[in-house]
């Protein structure tokens, strides 16, 4: 199945961000849990990360990947749920989630957020 699934992320109560969900275990878990909010703390200066916790979400596709800037995944090893806003060229082990559509730039000068998850309408 290769439907994407349209979810609203919401920065502060004020930044909002379009994104598509692909299908897969650990989005399902996700969108299963929405909506819901986390705090996300800026890392490497290049992610958002919110850590669940190894094992804090399921995973079937997680292998050593590249990124592109707005992608949405999942790291198993610290259970991390990451924005990338970044390129360094950095290949890690990952479980892809989605990708923002709109423009994290912003995300360089922010410490840390309270971010919202809802599927959209």
């Amino acid at each position: 199945m290769n439907q994407k699934t349209l979810v609203e992320i919401i920065v502060n109560n004020e930044v909002k961000l379009s994104a598509q969900f692909i299908d897969n275990v650990t989005t399902r878990e996700l969108i299963s849990r929405m909506p819901f909010t986390i705090k996300m703390d800026n890392l490497y200066s290049r992610e958002m990360c919110h850590r669940y916790g190894h094992g804090g979400l399921p995973v079937d596709d997680a292998k050593n990947r590249g990124y592109q800037i707005g992608d949405i995944s999942y790291w198993p090893p610290m259970g991390s749920l990451v924005f990338l806003y970044e390129q360094n060229g950095e290949v890690f082990e990952q479980q892809p989630i989605g990708h923002i559509d709109s423009d994290v730039s912003f995300f360089n000068g922010v410490k840390s957020a309270e971010v919202t998850f809802q599927v959209k309408d």
